[in-house]
């Protein structure tokens, strides 16, 4: 009993450390990869605890492999949109401007019933009360009322990557932006941090250098 107590407790302290070293945004997400991820590390964890003959190093050994495995994946998805798509999803509307995107809401499998309740949930008894109601990439609905007065961002650039769709979505060309970026002395869409437009046609722009300022630079499109 003792060297089970003794087991559970190394097992306990290996897996505390690799959950705090995959970072607390980790957590956060639980993308369907991730979750992947949370269930083998439970798996492996039992396997050395339940049987006193298994390996205690090759336990915490492959917690570990998964612990940088997902971090390695974690940081690529920072720098390659194909990757993020690949392993974490993307959002994807299903209220836009107050209608329902049907054809998305098939392919989620998602039924009317499935979506009032979860607009209930957010406080949105009705559907015309809806703006947008976005299905975020780790599963969660995030709603805008109509008379919150918000609107819902086109983003153009994420850190470093163009997004050609949201450009025709503001009815706007690649070349159209980079001069509007070269105006304001930026020669590389890898020099922003984030651009986003709103629907007043106003364009927001973070560059690496001053991401965690303030946005210090406008432009009217």
């Amino acid at each position: 009993m003792l060297i089970v107590a003794v087991r559970t407790f190394i097992m306990y302290i290996a897996l505390l450390f690799a959950i705090r070293l995959m970072g607390n945004s980790e957590l956060s997400k639980m993308s369907p990869f991730q979750l992947v991820v949370v269930f083998m590390i439970a798996e492996l964890a039992a396997i050395p605890i339940d049987s006193t003959s298994a390996s205690l190093l090759n336990g915490i050994m492959a917690i570990f492999t998964l612990a940088f495995f997902q971090i390695l994946i974690s940081y690529i998805s920072t720098k390659s949109e194909t990757v993020k798509m690949i392993f974490s999803g993307k959002p994807i509307l299903l209220v836009e401007k107050g209608k329902l995107n049907y054809k998305e809401l098939s392919k989620q499998r998602i039924t009317l019933t499935d979506l009032m309740e979860q607009l209930r949930i957010q406080n949105c008894p009705s559907i015309c009360d809806v703006d947008y109601a976005v299905l975020e990439s780790n599963g969660n609905l995030s709603v805008i009322k109509k008379n919150e007065g918000e609107v819902l961002p086109s983003i153009l650039i994420s850190d470093g990557h163009l997004y050609p769709k949201n450009l025709e979505f503001v009815n706007l060309t690649q070349k159209k932006l980079e001069k509007r970026l070269s105006r304001i002395g930026i020669n590389s869409f890898s020099e922003v941090f984030l651009a986003f437009c709103d629907e007043s046609k106003k364009l927001h722009i973070y560059t690496i250098d001053d991401a965690a300022k303030p946005f210090t630079k406008e432009q009217i499109i």
